[in-house]
């Protein structure tokens, strides 16, 4: 039986200290950024190459948007937030502890639909698509659809297609996107719904489909400076982030890239 502690198997957020042999110097100036978990990978190699150039140390720490922006609310040290999706970055606006002006939108990204590496599963996503009998007694696995914003982004899709009745009660909401991922990978779900940048970074599932842009609201992934941080290297490594470096490495990732020089 699919038991519902599975969707929780893998920590709420992870924080990364990066490893470095910096000196006292550099490590008072190490950078706090909290970051969606679907940019892992990708946001880790560039803040490698941004300690590479600089000597400044980066810590992340990576969960769902939802998530990180509740830490932020409630004052947990951070310099940079990274949201998936503009409804929470909107959220710490709201509450003051970023300011409105300083909001980037930085990336974009896909919606796919995934199975293990070795299913034989076929579907062609369309209107009223036969995802419901596809599963059969198995689940889906996404994104809770209240909170994760690839949740939220999945059911706007399921709904747009006319599947969302048939399929919601075959829903394993996952705390975050990488959670979900990880259900399909395990084979404890046999399709899932995440981003592609994802998908493209887990070589333990494959693509069935993508979901059409035109299904849910545009994937952006907002960046703001907290407000509260004195930290003077924020600034840098925003401009680091938007810079043809970071833009390579992001790219690369599957992301679309919306802001840089």
């Amino acid at each position: 039986m699919f038991r519902r502690s599975l969707l929780f198997s893998i920590a709420a957020a992870v924080s990364i200290g990066l490893a470095s042999s910096l000196p006292a110097t550099a490590a008072e100036k190490a950078l706090t950024i909290f970051a969606a978990a679907s940019m892992k990978g990708a946001l880790d190699r560039v803040a490698k190459l941004y300690e590479a150039k600089t000597g400044t140390k980066v810590a992340i720490s990576f969960a769902s948007s939802a998530a990180l922006a509740k830490q932020i609310e409630a004052e947990a040290p951070a310099d940079i937030f990274i949201s998936a999706d503009l409804k929470w970055m909107d959220y710490v606006v709201d509450k003051g502890a970023v300011k409105k002006e300083e909001v980037v939108k930085l990336l974009g990204n896909r919606l796919v639909l995934v199975a293990a590496k070795d299913s034989t599963v076929t579907l062609k996503i369309d209107e009223d698509f036969a995802l419901a009998a596809t599963l059969g007694d198995g689940h889906l696995a996404m994104g809770e659809v209240k909170s994760v914003p690839a949740g939220i982004y999945g059911k706007q899709s399921l709904e747009f297609y006319g599947v969302w009745n048939d399929v919601e009660k075959k829903v394993a909401g996952a705390e975050n996107v990488r959670a979900a991922l990880q259900l399909v990978t395990r084979g404890e779900a046999p399709l899932g719904i995440v981003y592609e940048t994802d998908a493209m970074a887990d070589s333990g599932v494959k693509v069935v489909d993508t979901f059409g842009e035109e299904s849910h609201k545009p994937i952006v992934y907002p960046v703001a400076p907290i407000a509260a941080s004195t930290n003077p290297a924020a600034k840098d490594f925003l401009s680091f982030l938007m810079g043809a470096e970071a833009q390579d490495v992001f790219k690369k990732a599957g992301f679309t890239v919306l802001a840089g020089s």
